[in-house]
């Protein structure tokens, strides 16, 4: 019986396009991937993987997504914390907090600050396929507003379970699937290891490109302290995740700001150089 390897593909926004490093790593030292199981970013990279097939061309398409018109209208950096940015003026500072304060007064009115039209438009180029009906198992995390529970789709529309999981609330709308109101897998389950055990892998691989919370600077407004509460409780949540894991593979990408997208070449090559370091454990798995 052969090895049945299993990827966890966690979330971290920008910093999750390491992934894109590892699976360039796996396929060239022709490691086999049974399955696939992604949250938020890790979804969106192990979806496109799930059904493109290879990791060239998964790069490729990830790398042509942000070149859409709706994708460069979007202004993340707004939503970032700003606490990596040390050079900033204290101008550019209060021009971003008066930025995340509109954005936020926009949002008593609206579910979110984007609405689903430019989501839909964004993530256009992901089939209409269905998940069970891919080359390669897959399965991505959500999270649902109603009942507070994880949800792990692993059937059903491909694009529509990719956006779910990635739907950070505020900043994209929640997506209505059957009875559920879904919003990103990562408030629930930042690193998926035990939902890819239950998807059949003798060995799961976990990619964690969750934030360092070493440092902490800045924390002298309510924005500021709101996003360094959520990075704590995301970070100890996927401590507890990853104890189930048989290797984590840790891209050194933490220290980068979860918008840092125009970063895409360091980050993709700081998952290949993790993965290149993770390859003698991971033989070990297939001797056994």
């Amino acid at each position: 019986m052969s090895t049945k390897i299993g990827l966890a593909l966690g979330g971290g926004g920008a910093r999750g396009l390491a992934h894109i490093g590892v699976l360039k790593v796996f396929e060239k030292e022709n490691i086999p991937i049974y399955q696939v199981t992604g949250c938020s970013m890790g979804a969106i990279i192990g979806g496109a993987y799930a059904f493109l097939g290879d990791a060239l061309t998964t790069e490729k398409f990830i790398r042509n997504l942000p070149e859409s018109p709706a994708f460069k209208n979007l202004d993340f950096k707004t939503f970032d914390s700003g606490e990596n940015d040390q050079d900033s003026s204290f101008y550019d500072h209060y021009l971003n907090n008066l930025k995340k304060y509109y954005s936020l007064l926009k949002n008593v009115t609206n579910p979110s600050v984007y609405d689903k039209k430019i989501v839909d438009e964004i993530f256009k180029k992901f089939p209409e396929k269905n998940i069970e009906d891919l080359p390669m198992r897959f399965a991505c995390i959500t999270t649902d507003l109603i009942s507070g529970r994880e949800i792990v789709l692993n059937e059903g529309n491909l694009r529509n379970a990719i956006i779910a999981s990635a739907s950070l609330p505020g900043v994209f709308p929640p997506v209505k699937i059957d009875n559920q109101v879904l919003i990103d897998g990562g408030f629930t389950d930042s690193i998926p290891v035990q939902v890819v055990k239950g998807q059949g892998a003798h060995y799961v691989i976990a990619v964690d490109v969750t934030k360092c919370i070493d440092d902490a600077n800045n924390l002298d407004n309510a924005l500021s302290i709101i996003y360094r509460a959520e990075d704590i409780v995301s970070y100890h949540l996927t401590q507890e995740r990853l104890a189930g894991a048989d290797l984590v593979i840790r891209p050194k990408v933490r220290h980068l700001p979860w918008t840092a997208v125009d970063q895409i070449d360091e980050i993709i090559a700081a998952g290949e150089q993790a993965a290149k370091e993770a390859v003698p454990q991971i033989r070990k798995f297939l001797t056994k």
